[in-house]
């Protein structure tokens, strides 16, 4: 059975350095929450990936996500998956296949978010 968490929108997610993936259709969605169109979003808001295989959002200096503003998701309406499944995929794929502390090394960002550490404290971790 999946583990399944709810946001409590602490924003860790959005403060550690990542790379957020964006397909077409997130870049379309977000665009428009931002009222320009899609190649001033792209041309203002992203990169290229580091894979070369599509963009990314641009991140600020401290690597915390372009979109946190005022302590929350600036585009929450238009979420990217990647950030709408945080942290939800990454502990489906992680808890009970690796051992704890091969998670907290690899996945630090996991053991700031609000909800993961709800999860902890409540299954002795």
């Amino acid at each position: 059975m999946p583990i399944t968490f709810e946001c409590h929108r602490c924003t860790a997610c959005c403060r550690w350095p990542g790379e957020v993936r964006l397909e077409a259709e997130e870049i379309a969605k977000i665009a428009a929450l931002k009222g320009i169109g899609e190649m001033d979003f792209i041309e203002r808001h992203t990169r290229l990936r580091k894979d070369r295989r599509g963009l990314a959002l641009k991140e600020n200096a401290d690597g915390s996500c372009i979109f946190l503003k005022n302590g929350g998701c600036a585009v929450q309406a238009a979420k990217p998956q990647q950030c709408q499944d945080f942290p939800n995929r990454w502990v489906n794929q992680l808890w009970g296949k690796l051992p704890l502390e091969n998670i907290q090394s690899d996945y630090p960002m996991l053991f700031n978010c609000a909800a993961f550490k709800a999860f902890l404290k409540a299954n002795g971790g």
